[in-house]
């Protein structure tokens, strides 16, 4: 701040030699020597403030950027418990929907007969109907088509 060298004081002590006196001049030293120590104290504590205050605003932001990333996690945990709980009903109700047609279906077996017999009858009856699909669209595919001696047939 100041540039003050070993010149620049001497001339200072010479004219304070000359102003105040030798008699007052130790106690005008020693009272500016305690002047100088209290302000340099005063800047000390103040810069030890603002320091204090930067690093208390950057730890508050730190934490405030903390508490935002929780509160995603936890938002993130709460859609997914939530997701969780919706598919873990679903799966619970086709559960209990798959258990109650197999009772039906034993149900009915039991009333009718062998469960062999059942799935033999039906296995018949649905290559029967496989087998008579077959017929139904082979049979109109022949008759679009014109017999071989309408066909107009390349000659070699």
């Amino acid at each position: 701040m100041f540039d003050v060298g070993f010149w620049e004081i001497l001339v200072i002590l010479v004219v304070a030699l000359l102003v105040v006196g030798p008699d007052r001049l130790p106690g005008l030293a020693r009272e500016v020597g305690l002047w100088v120590r209290k302000i340099r104290g005063f800047v000390t504590n103040v810069r030890a403030d603002i320091e204090q205050e930067f690093q208390t605003d950057e730890l508050r932001k730190l934490l405030n950027e903390q508490n935002k990333e929780i509160s995603q996690l936890k938002d993130m945990m709460k859609e997914t418990e939530d997701s969780l709980r919706h598919e873990v009903e679903e799966t619970s109700y086709l559960v209990k929907s798959i258990e109650n047609d197999v009772k039906d279906v034993q149900e009915g077996f039991a009333e009718e007969g062998d469960f062999g017999e059942q799935a033999t009858r039906l296995v018949k009856q649905r290559k029967a109907e496989a087998d008579s699909s077959k017929l139904s669209d082979a049979q109109p595919a022949a008759q679009d088509t014109p017999p071989a001696k309408d066909r107009d047939e390349p000659k070699a």
